[in-house]
């Protein structure tokens, strides 16, 4: 299927997709911040951005849209322009596991948490970054 819109459309399109400070990160890092966690947000390691950061324990929070991220329960790819979202989601998935290999090199421990356990259950994933970071 061709895609509906010029190269010029899906471009300012695809530019206008934020990158940080998704719906789903201000979800997870407001409930933190409601138990007074101090953390940092788009921390920067290198090349490398981590969405949470509680830095002084090592412990990074990475928030994954079901979509950007290849989610193995909802990603859906689009109808149009097939083989240029499956190599896109693919080097999405490559590189979010290139960045846990480095950070954990680094010494940094990792967790990712998926936006619909957000949505579902952001009292859990509260509880997951806590363990993970020994804030309880």
């Amino acid at each position: 299927m061709v895609d509906t819109v010029s190269a010029i459309t899906r471009s300012r399109i695809m530019a206008s997709i934020k990158g940080k400070d998704t719906t789903p990160e201000i979800m997870l890092r407001k409930a933190l911040s409601v138990k007074g966690y101090k953390y940092r947000k788009n921390y920067h390691i290198g090349r490398k951005t981590i969405d949470i950061a509680f830095v002084g324990r090592k412990v990074a929070v990475l928030v994954d849209g079901c979509f950007w991220h290849g989610c193995p329960r909802h990603h859906k790819l689009p109808k149009s322009n097939l083989e240029y979202w499956k190599m896109k989601i693919m080097a999405n998935v490559k590189r979010d596991s290139i960045t846990d290999y480095e950070l954990k090199a680094e010494g940094w421990h990792v967790i990712r948490i998926w936006e619909h356990d957000l949505r579902d259950n952001t009292a859990m994933c509260v509880s997951r970054v806590e363990r993970l970071a020994k804030l309880i």
